[in-house]
């Protein structure tokens, strides 16, 4: 007797039957379904970017649960927490030259938690860092986030170093998880831990990204203009955008692994 399947196994098969261009267009459509929920259920939408610097803070918990529990850094990418620690440490300086706030705490604790997980990888979890499968060159990133902000970044009244640096941390931000897709998808297994970490960053960039869309909603476009003019506005909310999409593909076959009961994440190939 053939076991019964339950309608998220059978809705998922139906989705990888289906053509790029097909998962592409379901993925828009239930993004945009989310923001309309979140539109209706949060009421004051700055709840949003709370609700993503905690779940951020969530994933950085299992992190350090997984260092120092388990005595290993295998599967994680030291290369995406080094460009992590870069942007948090421009966007540090620039909060505390141009706009001090809670945020600015906030940031220095997940900067110190960062820094002290980059010291387990290369000093005390050396042996078990995979740094064959680390493979992918920051410089990819760096440069061209350098050369973007140079040529867009805010038109406030700070001085131009401060806007450019802003402007960078925006842009490195985006792509700062992207050595660590590169080191999942070379070893094609994520273990628990790297898996739920990741998917925290997932959901932490999908709620950031949120906010800022519902919140240009709710000022009619009147935010953007507020952010200065020129193309600086539009970039800071494809940037947010850039973010929520790299992850996205990890995080249906996340969802999925948990709802198949399966404790070892599998990735086929390509899906980074």
């Amino acid at each position: 007797m053939r076991p019964q399947r339950t309608p998220i196994h059978t809705i998922t098969t139906w989705v990888k039957k289906q053509p790029p261009k097909v998962k592409a267009f379901l993925a828009v459509v239930s993004g945009m379904a989310a923001l309309v929920l979140l539109r209706f259920i949060v009421h004051d939408h700055d709840n949003l970017f709370v609700a993503a610097e905690a779940v951020h803070s969530i994933g950085i918990s299992v992190l350090i649960y997984k260092l120092m529990k388990e005595k290993t850094c295998a599967g994680l990418s030291l290369k995406s927490q080094e460009l992590t620690a870069i942007f948090l440490a421009v966007r540090l300086y620039c909060s505390f030259v141009m706009e001090y706030d809670i945020h600015t705490l906030l940031d220095f604790a997940t900067f110190a938690t960062t820094l002290w997980v980059i010291y387990m990888i290369r000093f005390k979890l050396k042996a078990s860092y995979m740094e064959e499968k680390d493979n992918f060159a920051i410089y990819y990133v760096v440069i061209p986030c350098a050369v973007l902000a140079l040529l867009i970044h805010p038109s406030t009244s700070h001085h131009l170093l401060n806007r450019i640096s802003w402007a960078f941390c925006v842009y490195l931000e985006a792509v700062s998880v992207l050595p660590q897709l590169r080191v999942m998808q070379n070893t094609k297994i994520v273990e628990p831990f790297t898996a739920h970490y990741v998917f925290a960053l997932g959901v932490a960039r999908f709620l950031s990204c949120a906010h800022w869309v519902l919140q240009v909603l709710d000022t009619r476009g009147h935010l953007l203009v507020a952010l200065g003019y020129g193309l600086w506005p539009s970039m800071v909310l494809i940037s947010e955008i850039v973010q929520t999409f790299i992850l996205a593909d990890f995080c249906y076959y996340y969802v999925k692994s948990v709802f198949g009961g399966q404790l070892v994440l599998r990735l086929p190939s390509g899906v980074v």
